[in-house]
């Protein structure tokens, strides 16, 4: 654990890494053992009965799930006024996949590198010129899962000294960065949802408007996801938008998932 120093005297964020030391995070989507129908099914609001009548849907699901691991960069840091903020990007309008989409500086993990951690700082330094030497790496969250079935890993990343960081951005790659206060994805304020679906399942998709001098972003999708989750850890408690009847794409993979395991448990 770093020194008060370390932190560029930051109490707050020296406060961030001490509760975050022993941090576990829940078991992941991709760990049979991890689920099963109690927990994941019911809780997110899906039947179980009615997945398990699908058997043949969900083991399509697991027939298109690829060793294919990837990792984002939660990097946080203290705002003008005491408060928690993290970075974005736009995507850039060339790139093939997600052209203009806010994101979190990340991408694949390659042969060279040593875990996610490594992966989240390499992409955040070639993607908008974060020098991993400004970023103190202090836990990583739970598995999620891109509609791509791409299991991404988030690194929660403390940048003490903020005024060192001088972006540079990848044109190939970046739009723009922005900045946004983590706690607004705990509140109702700038968040709405929509109902979509995936592979016949329906589910809710987070959406938070957030405007800024550079004008106005859209934060939804995996993203928002995670930062919603981002924000539960760090602030210990849960977002204000809850009790939807349907599940999130998060919570509908562990759902469907879990189905899958309970049959290949039945069929052994």
């Amino acid at each position: 654990m770093a020194s008060i120093e370390g932190w560029g005297r930051s109490q707050t964020l020296h406060s961030l890494a001490k509760q975050l030391e022993f941090y576990k995070p829940p078991s992941a989507p991709d760990k049979s053992e991890d689920y099963n129908e109690s927990d994941t099914c019911l809780n997110s609001g899906i039947s179980f009965n009615s997945l398990a009548a699908t058997n043949e849907k969900c083991s399509c699901v697991k027939l298109r799930l690829r060793e294919r691991r990837a990792a984002v960069l939660v990097c946080i840091f203290e705002g003008p006024e005491g408060e928690l903020r993290v970075i974005l990007t736009r995507r850039s309008m060339n790139l093939a996949s997600h052209p203009g989409d806010v994101a979190l500086p990340g991408g694949k993990m390659e042969q060279e590198d040593a875990d996610e951690s490594a992966t989240a700082q390499r992409e955040a330094m070639e993607e908008i010129g974060l020098n991993p030497s400004l970023v103190q790496v202090v836990a990583k969250l739970e598995c999620f899962m891109s509609q791509h079935l791409v299991s991404v890993v988030p690194v929660i990343g403390l940048v003490a000294r903020i005024e060192d960081f001088k972006p540079v951005l990848s044109a190939d790659e970046v739009d723009a960065i922005f900045d946004v206060p983590l706690e607004m994805f705990l509140k109702n304020d700038n968040h709405r949802f929509e109902e979509r679906e995936w592979m016949g399942w329906k589910y809710i998709l987070h959406l938070f408007d957030f405007e800024s001098e550079q004008g106005p972003f859209l934060i939804w999708g995996l993203t928002a996801s995670i930062l919603i989750r981002a924000a539960a850890v760090i602030y210990q408690q849960p977002p204000f938008f809850q009790g939807h009847s349907l599940p999130d794409f998060q919570e509908l993979q562990r759902a469907l998932h879990s189905v899958h395991n309970v049959k290949h448990e039945n069929d052994i």
